[in-house]
């Protein structure tokens, strides 16, 4: 458990300077009661509607302070999203009885976790289309200290296990955004987090942005239009 708590850490980027309080409250329970009210409706909704896939946004704290946690996606892997970033997770099982069932049993293939449930699930995100045109939804849920917990991540899934601090990601240098365009007009813009120890970008940076935004109303704010980051 050591080692794996050791890994984890390895190549955080120190913690901004806080208020501790402050920091810690985005976890708090009553940070925890409120995103839950406000994903409530949609919880219930994905709870019986079918999606494409779903991923499991892992908040937790490492040494007292909060943060979300990513994997590295195996370099030998196929397809598209080999070598990225990523929440575990993955496409719909027929066995899956929900959203929260497919995040669930997907992070325990690939990390080798059991997800308590009821206790550590605070809602189920909207639904948000990755690049094939698969439905995803972000299952937002609270491990607790890493300190707590053993990772096993699958070999052929996943290449390494990090974490970022919240207030990392909260902070303005670690936020850029690319815009892309269509036929040479603006289309769209997505954001990307930076100074990790891996790029975020893709559809796991959306789902971080939506996250943020729900953890920390008023103090992260959403950008467009900005000028683009390579």
């Amino acid at each position: 458990m050591l080692t794996a708590l050791r890994h984890l850490c390895h190549g955080m980027p120190p913690t901004p300077v806080f208020n501790m309080g402050t920091v810690r409250r985005y976890l708090s329970w009553e940070n925890e009661q409120r995103c839950r009210r406000l994903l409530k409706a949609s919880t219930d909704r994905y709870r019986q509607e079918r999606v494409s896939a779903a991923v499991l946004v892992s908040l937790c704290s490492v040494a007292g302070v909060p943060a979300i946690l990513y994997t590295l996606r195996s370099s030998t892997m196929t397809g598209m999203h080999k070598g990225d970033v990523s929440f575990p997770g993955g496409k719909h099982d027929s066995c899956d009885r929900d959203a929260i069932a497919t995040a669930i049993r997907e992070t325990h293939e690939e990390l080798n976790l059991r997800v308590s449930g009821e206790d550590c699930i605070w809602g189920v995100m909207k639904p948000v289309p990755d690049r094939r045109g698969l439905t995803v939804a972000p299952v937002l849920a609270n491990l607790g200290p890493l300190e707590h917990l053993t990772l096993k991540p699958n070999s052929q899934e996943v290449e390494t296990v990090f974490t970022l601090p919240i207030s990392h990601l909260l902070q303005e240098e670690n936020q850029g955004y690319t815009n892309f365009c269509h036929k040479r007009q603006y289309s769209h813009t997505l954001p990307v987090f930076l100074h990790g120890p891996h790029r975020i970008w893709g559809l796991t940076a959306v789902i971080t942005d939506l996250t943020l935004e729900l953890l920390a109303p008023g103090i992260y704010h959403r950008r467009t239009r900005m000028r683009a980051t390579h």
